[in-house]
């Protein structure tokens, strides 16, 4: 029987490993349809992430900015712009606040892109089953933010 209380840390452990263990395979998978989605949307899983960030923030931001909110090096960042600038679904403005790192900012070809890649995710997620509650996705959503929150970055920082 699954109960209520707070799991003891010999337990939790245990237990959020198996989320780890779900979400490993579940990311792959994901990733594996993006990619194979590539050749007509234009969309890599990495510039994929680029757009989506820049939809999300809802503003122009750095290759550096965009770098640190997904975790990801500065290198790859910059190449993923470089892709998505070949295919105008992003452009370079002027950073009034640094000279040599330019802004990023989604061009309505972009937009058009990552949102229609959102709309067919949308309707395949919207298929997933199981009777799921707005209850079990805010505990799902709230155990995820409670197990990123404890990985240290990748840098030592606590």
């Amino acid at each position: 029987m699954v109960g209520n209380s707070p799991l003891p840390p010999d337990e939790l452990g245990p237990r959020l490993a198996e989320v780890y263990a779900v979400l490993g395979p579940l990311y792959r998978r994901v990733a594996r349809l993006v990619e194979h989605d590539s050749p007509r949307n234009g969309l890599s899983i990495g510039v994929r992430a680029v757009l989506e960030r820049l939809e999300l923030a809802g503003t122009a931001e750095t290759v550096p900015q965009i770098a640190r909110t997904l975790e990801l090096s500065r290198q790859f960042v910059q190449r993923m712009v470089n892709d998505a600038l070949e295919q105008n679904f992003v452009a370079l403005k002027p950073n009034p606040a640094h000279r040599r790192s330019s802004l990023v900012d989604l061009t309505d070809a972009g937009r058009a892109a990552i949102n229609a890649l959102q709309r067919r995710e949308h309707e395949t997620m919207g298929r997933v089953g199981g009777d799921l509650t707005e209850a079990d996705i805010e505990t799902t959503l709230r155990v995820l933010r409670h197990m990123l929150a404890a990985v240290p970055e990748t840098d030592g920082a606590r």
